[in-house]
């Protein structure tokens, strides 16, 4: 393979030139060519201030819906195995202090038909290890 000397090859000369002191006069032209009053900037938030104001205020209120919803749905009623649960654990109440807290309406809601056989009445007491204890109630 023969030898590649790049400085003894002929060279390619570029297609584009610049005219003779260009470069020395550039600025000045280009300063000559700017207009002489700046343009007037109109900002498009300016425009559409009203629109941008009303997307946010929506944004706003779609974001607080789940809140306030969760806030308002909060109810203050207690199921009774809560209420259940808190009467068993306090010590200081007794069967006779909730009897006595007991309003008429209270006790003709209580009230309940239950129509019980003997059969059935005699296999609880049969299979009941603790009969002592429910007679004694």
């Amino acid at each position: 393979m023969k030898a590649f000397k790049l400085e003894n090859e002929p060279k390619i000369e570029s297609g584009f030139k610049t005219p003779d002191h260009y470069f020395e006069n550039f600025s000045a032209k280009v300063l000559q060519q700017l207009p002489k009053e700046e343009p007037k900037v109109i900002s498009i938030f300016q425009k559409n201030k009203i629109v941008i104001m009303m997307v946010a205020a929506i944004l706003i209120l779609a974001l607080m819906v789940p809140i306030l919803n969760t806030h308002s749905t909060k109810t203050k009623e207690l199921d009774s195995a809560t209420l259940e649960n808190y009467l068993t654990e306090q010590s200081n109440m007794t069967q006779y202090d909730l009897i006595s807290e007991l309003q008429p309406e209270d006790i003709n809601k209580m009230k309940t038909t239950v129509v019980l056989e003997d059969k059935t009445v005699e296999d609880i007491l049969a299979t009941n290890s603790n009969l002592e204890h429910l007679i004694l109630e």
